[in-house]
């Protein structure tokens, strides 16, 4: 199984620097300077990893994480910043960045946590297919279905949906019969709990 490291940084001189330092202790590396280059891929190699510049035009590395995110991709993302500051470090973490470090980075620091990235992408795999598999069904619904959906894993009873959302109990239930044929769910309980894995319950 091929481990990849993705690397995204418009700094072509840390691109340099950090793809020959990862590809001589082993890893297979795939560089790119910016970040629509990166989310132009049709697809992720996995068990992966993503190194990237925390301050970049246009994108930055939160919002390439973010993307990944909405797209159902879990990528562990290691940030770099040539300024680090706690606020900044914190607002990383909770994007779910696997790790935080300032430029210029120790070698031996980017690879210790690159090395325990990809044995965390290595251990979700699984994890990781079924929320791309959930996001795309997910998807695949109407604005409509959306709307029902979200409130029916929130606890709504039929009439009540029908009333936030002007429309009669039988269009609910059309539309909540659609939403758990597409979203592959047996009940409203599998369907609460696709829900959470997709993180639309926070």
């Amino acid at each position: 199984m091929i481990h990849t490291v993705y690397l995204l940084d418009d700094d072509k001189s840390i691109i340099a620097a950090v793809d020959n330092l990862l590809s001589s202790a082993g890893f297979v590396v795939e560089s790119f300077t910016s970040p629509q280059a990166f989310l132009a891929l049709p697809d992720y190699r996995f068990p992966s990893c993503l190194i990237l510049d925390l301050n970049m035009p246009a994108i930055s590395g939160l919002e390439v994480t973010q993307i990944l995110s909405q797209r159902g991709y879990t990528i562990p993302a290691i940030f770099l910043t040539g300024f680090g500051t706690i606020p900044l470090s914190v607002k990383a973490m909770k994007a779910g960045a696997q790790e935080f470090l300032t430029k210029p980075v120790a070698p031996d620091a980017l690879i210790e946590a690159v090395t325990e990235a990809l044995q965390v992408s290595a251990q979700t795999l699984t994890l990781s297919a079924e929320k791309r598999d959930y996001t795309q069904r997910f998807q695949s619904l109407t604005p409509r279905e959306s709307e029902v959906m979200l409130l029916a894993v929130r606890g709504r009873l039929n009439k009540q949906i029908a009333a936030e959302l002007g429309v009669s109990e039988i269009t609910v239930k059309v539309h909540k019969r659609r939403v758990m044929e597409k979203m592959g769910a047996r009940s409203v309980s599998e369907l609460v709990r696709f829900a959470e894995r997709l993180e639309l319950l926070k």
